[in-house]
């Protein structure tokens, strides 16, 4: 697909993988809005985008906070007369319980709840923008979550596993994708979610101790950023990508993730619950 001139919005965009696709699409001819939390680095890619020859803008938004995430579609909409492509790629993984300012599990808060808000708040320009697409980047952390999603306990009040949430999350963004492709069917718009393989960024490196020694020792045998988001550049640029829908990739193929994340009925019962804990109703 001809990106000159498409506008794509990255969440999670200032480093890492997110950073990469934004880069790789600038060079294409897109417009980016990256969404970043840290004003800093957010400008810094900003100007690595533009280095690229694309067009870039900056939304500084903590997506963990709800009321930010709101603010953040606003200011999208704003710079976006169209949005040919989503991609929701930011993410974290926290070594303790934390809460919002919600009072929502971070993590869940974070990969999830970001993700299903903003698009939502975004699906109308989205289906305005038809042929437009959506990307959603999961994980194969997923399969920690063999037992599907505890909902009830998404906040983790009996108890915090660092591993198993980041794996509850990336699992509820398979399910998500899947509900929002079968709601979308017909409109011209696609929903994908990807694994974009164990990726050196500064991801987890906000733990401490013997555990943050562990993910730097880590990061010596891990894939490149720019490798990490090959993928995701496939997903947003290709032709072919343009017609497969609900679907997991990796390596710019299908994959079949674990089974709970097959779960229709708890992708429904995701999508309902998600709308409960974000205030109602984004949706039609």
């Amino acid at each position: 697909m001809d990106m000159k001139d498409k506008f794509v919005v990255v969440t999670g965009a200032s480093s890492g993988i997110g950073k990469a696709a934004a880069v790789a699409l600038g060079a294409m001819g897109a417009r980016l809005v990256l969404v970043c939390r840290d004003g800093n680095r957010g400008a810094e890619a900003v100007g690595a985008v533009r280095a690229a020859g694309g067009g870039a803008d900056l939304v500084l938004a903590d997506l963990s906070v709800q009321k930010e995430v709101r603010g953040a579609a606003v200011l999208v909409e704003r710079l976006c007369p169209r949005i040919d492509v989503l991609i929701n790629n930011a993410g974290a993984m926290y070594q303790k319980r934390e809460l919002t300012a919600d009072g929502l599990e971070r993590t869940f808060a974070t990969n999830h709840l970001a993700y299903f808000l903003l698009t939502n708040l975004l699906l109308s320009r989205l289906r305005a923008s038809a042929p437009a697409r959506v990307i959603n980047v999961s994980s194969d952390a997923h399969r920690a979550a063999a037992a599907g999603l505890p909902f009830d306990d998404l906040n983790a009040e009996r108890g915090y596993n660092m591993w198993l949430a980041y794996g509850y999350s990336k699992l509820a963004n398979i399910l998500f994708t899947r509900e929002l492709a079968r709601r979308l069917e017909g409109t011209g718009v696609v929903a994908n979610a990807m694994h974009p393989g164990v990726v050196a960024t500064g991801f987890g490196l906000n733990t401490t101790g013997l555990l943050n020694a562990a993910m730097r020792l880590g990061q010596l045998f891990m894939l490149s950023p720019e490798k990490g988001a090959d993928t995701i550049v496939y997903l947003a640029s290709a032709p072919e990508a343009g017609s497969p829908t609900g679907k997991y990739f990796y390596k710019r193929r299908e994959k079949p993730p674990r089974a709970p994340a097959l779960d229709d009925a708890a992708a429904r019962r995701l999508w309902e619950l998600s709308e409960r804990l974000t205030g109602g109703r984004p949706t039609t």
